[in-house]
């Protein structure tokens, strides 16, 4: 499917036009004192989700070039084509389908009515083990071992949605090949009440199989005596796994990327944490923000308002990173979540014809709870020289009784935001606080398996608008490739000390290493 590339468009010389006009020197304090409609003209409820874009650098006559852009780059015509199972993936000539593992049962099948019976087939299966899993008492300790979107997404949920966990059970999650990790994990355990998840597609990632390798050495020199029964495979790769000594496996789909993997059997974690009706409605969740995406009229359409938004503030704004402050405890892995999501995705130099662009793509995304990041790096955020767009992560609704805890975190969120926004005058300089820095703020009514599937679907489909708009494949990852390939040659480097045909950093660094 051809697309427009945006800085071929009309609408695209139009906002450089209107950035040097009226964009640079615009100043939403301005903005919100003289219109009193500010406010609601740029906030709005979506699925589970309230969004305020009023302190951002913006107004109507911005986002209707923005959303002129939209039209001329297709972005709606991408979001289409994804839903109705084109391979829009296309390097790796994939379909895009994540959306099907959210949708409930009854969805009319149309041209993909095999892949949605085997979603649910799949999933009621997945389903069935962790609630047979959850109600066995003898299992006190579930490993998840994974990397990637086989860890990041699952590790983020089931900790944020820690209020509705199972309290028979605790959750590890082990990612790096670093054997610091595993150890200080099994440490704690013992092999005749934990249960191993070995979340792989392939079954052939490295780290995840070296891991898999020493929890399985591990749980044999422990006394354990049966792995079908302590090991399960999140894996396509039933032969392999089968050869690790593992029965159960749930397996997914090649049009299921990993970053957006955790609606999948990727999932079982979560399922075995929250349960099964738990895990339904984190899917009912997301699905919701799916049907919004897809059917909202464009100038209410909250995830293409964000993702155009985004391509303001990188391309003619210059801003380079963005900074996500959750203000709930429970959503501490969601920036790093983020990060994969948005940088894996969309951090790319082509286009679709593979040609170089001229333009930025991606911002580093970052970030840490408040309120501690408040104590940390907002000194940057309201004095520094770069100025980086926030986005505030507020719940309404505390899920704990402690009094006088959740006013304080919502006061802080909302004097953040202000502050950011008003800055305040010192003619001596060191309190001067500029101001006009844009902030986005996100209600959430209560942080539960629902609003928090929207969440991460909102998130999701707000990277799919900014990478339609720069005429990128946002669903393929090469960059990852490079490293890994070049260190199958240098491991065992480490053990004969050869250095042929390395550069001499390398080669300095490997002797160093050996010493």
């Amino acid at each position: 499917m051809k697309q427009n590339r945006c800085d071929q468009t009309p609408a695209w010389k139009a906002l450089a036009d209107h950035y040097l006009d009226k964009g640079r020197s615009f100043d939403a304090r301005d903005a919100l004192s003289g219109d009193a409609g500010r406010f609601t003209a740029l906030s709005q409820q979506a699925p589970h989700v309230f969004a305020d874009l009023s302190k951002n650098l913006i107004d109507g006559a911005t986002e209707q070039l923005l959303q002129d852009l939209a039209s001329q780059t297709g972005v709606l015509a991408h979001r289409d084509a994804m839903f109705a199972g084109a391979k829009i993936n296309s390097t790796e000539d994939r379909a895009v389908m994540h959306f099907l593992l959210r949708e409930p049962k009854g969805v009319p099948g149309g041209t993909l009515r095999a892949e949605r019976a085997a979603v649910h087939e799949t999933l009621d299966r997945m389903l069935a083990y962790a609630e047979a899993e959850r109600a066995d008492d003898a299992i006190t300790d579930v490993v998840n071992i994974g990397i990637g979107g086989s860890d990041l997404g699952p590790q983020m949920v089931t900790i944020a949605l820690d209020a509705f966990a199972t309290p028979k059970k605790r959750f590890h999650f082990v990612s790096n090949v670093d054997g610091h990790e595993l150890a200080g994990v099994l440490r704690h355990l013992k092999p005749q009440s934990t249960l191993f998840l070995i979340a792989s597609k392939t079954f052939t990632t490295i780290e995840t199989m070296t891991n898999a390798q020493s929890a399985r050495q591990w749980f044999e020199s422990q006394g354990g005596t049966d792995v079908a029964r302590h090991f399960a495979a999140l894996t396509t790769n039933v032969e392999a796994a089968s050869k690790f000594g593992i029965s159960t496996t749930f397996g997914f789909w090649d049009w299921v990327g990993g970053r957006y993997s955790l609606w999948s059997a990727i999932g079982l974690p979560i399922a075995i944490a929250i349960g099964a009706d738990g895990f339904r409605e984190l899917l009912a969740g997301a699905h919701a923000m799916d049907e919004h995406f897809r059917t909202a009229p464009p100038e209410q359409n909250l995830p293409l308002r964000l993702g155009l938004l985004d391509v303001w503030y990188r391309n003619f704004h210059g801003f380079t990173s963005r900074s996500v402050a959750p203000y709930h405890s429970a959503l501490r892995r969601f920036p790093a979540y983020l990060q994969q999501l948005e940088m894996e995705s969309n951090g790319k130099r082509v286009d679709l014809d593979g040609k170089a662009l001229a333009f930025g793509t991606s911002p580093v995304v970052w970030g840490e709870p408040g309120t501690n990041g408040q104590h940390a790096y907002f000194q940057m955020l309201h004095q520094g020289t770069d100025v980086v767009p926030l986005e505030f992560i507020a719940v309404r609704d505390a899920a704990h009784d402690l009094q006088g805890h959740h006013a304080k975190l919502l006061a802080n969120a909302l004097a953040q935001a202000q502050a950011l926004l008003q800055g305040k005058a010192d003619a001596g300089g060191h309190r001067h606080f500029p101001g006009n820095r844009p902030s986005t703020f996100f209600v959430l009514d209560r942080l539960d398996a629902a609003s928090l599937g929207a969440l991460i679907a909102l998130y999701e489909h707000r990277v799919f608008v900014s990478g339609a708009v720069w005429g990128i494949n946002s669903f393929d990852q090469w960059g990852v490739e490079l490293g890994k390939v070049l260190a199958k040659d240098i491991e065992p480097r480490l053990a004969s000390g050869d250095a042929s045909n390395l550069d001499a950093s390398t080669a300095g660094l490997l002797a160093r290493l050996r010493a």
